[in-house]
């Protein structure tokens, strides 16, 4: 089953602190936590975005799966391009942009987390 890009969206945005933006132009839909960067998709493909993780699970990821790929003009080391083609499942795509947010979310200073946790 595929995921597009309004269930990403909604997704993304169900997240405490969430905001979309489009910083880098019309092409390109951001999503963060704390002024920083959990996701990244671009909206004229709509079929794959790019999440943070950790550098060991990218590996481990990437190696499992063909649609985890090194982040698509990103720091390969800590970012994936993950395409939404239906071979991932909603809850594979959900753990990859839950980990992308925690990620973000837990380099934020304590009083930036705790006021969005106070959302």
């Amino acid at each position: 089953m595929l995921m597009n890009i309004e269930e990403l969206r909604d997704y993304c945005l169900q997240k405490a602190g969430a905001t979309e933006g489009l910083p880098f132009g019309e092409e390109t839909l951001v999503f963060k936590v704390g002024e920083k960067i959990f996701l990244l998709i671009g909206l004229e493909q709509g079929n794959r975005f790019n999440v943070k993780c950790d550098p060991e699970r990218a590996i481990a990821l990437r190696e499992q799966h063909e649609e985890v790929q090194p982040g698509f003009h990103m720091n390969k080391k800590h970012w994936n391009t993950v395409f939404m083609d239906g071979r991932l499942t909603f809850k594979e795509l959900h753990e990859l942009i839950d980990h992308s947010y925690e990620l973000v979310f837990n380099s934020l200073p304590q009083v930036k987390r705790a006021e969005i946790a106070s959302l």
